[in-house]
This record gives structure tokens, sequence and C-alpha cells, in this order.
């Protein structure tokens, strides 16, 4: 899923994974034991949280302002986070 993102190959659909099976969430993970699919799920939602608890403070200290005068965002505080995330995922990608 976030294999982009964290350096992991992504297939082109409908090319197999070595050993025969499918690379994502299709059949090839339906023949995975129990286990070993919740512990890859487990292990994934982990990896995405981690990520965006990264992004979050590093969007946070870069453009927002520590001085809260306001609950909404300034437009350029929130032009900032745009470019900020975006960047970010161009950066962290294949």
């Amino acid at each position: 899923m976030f294999g982009g993102v964290f350096g992991g190959s992504q297939k082109p659909a409908g090319q197999a994974a070595p050993g025969g099976m499918g690379g994502g969430m299709g059949m090839g993970q339906a023949q995975m034991d129990p286990n070993a699919q919740l512990a890859a799920a487990e292990q994934e939602m982990e990896m995405v949280t981690d990520m965006f608890a990264r992004l979050g403070d590093l969007c946070y200290k870069k453009c927002l302002i520590q001085r809260y005068s306001d609950e909404e965002l300034t437009k350029a505080e929130s032009v900032c986070t745009d470019r900020c995330v975006a960047k970010y995922f161009q950066v962290n990608r294949d």
C-alpha cells in the first residue's frame, strides 16, 4: 500500500511477486497464514502511524505560527502545510 513511501517495491498490476504469490491484498495474501496476515497488517499500520506522526511534526514546526491568535489556519500557514506535505511525499517515494 505505501511501498513508495517506505521503500518497498511496487509491482505493476497483474505481475506476480517472486514465489508465485500476488503482491498486494489480492489472491496471494489469501494463501498466507492468518497470523502472518495479522502481523503484516499490524506492521503496516505501525509504519503508517509513524509516517503520519513524523509528517505532522515536521510540517507543524515549519509552517505554523507558535502564537495562536486565531483558531483557523492563516492562508500562509495553509499553503505552507500543503506544500510541506506534497514535498514530503515527493521526497519519500521510490
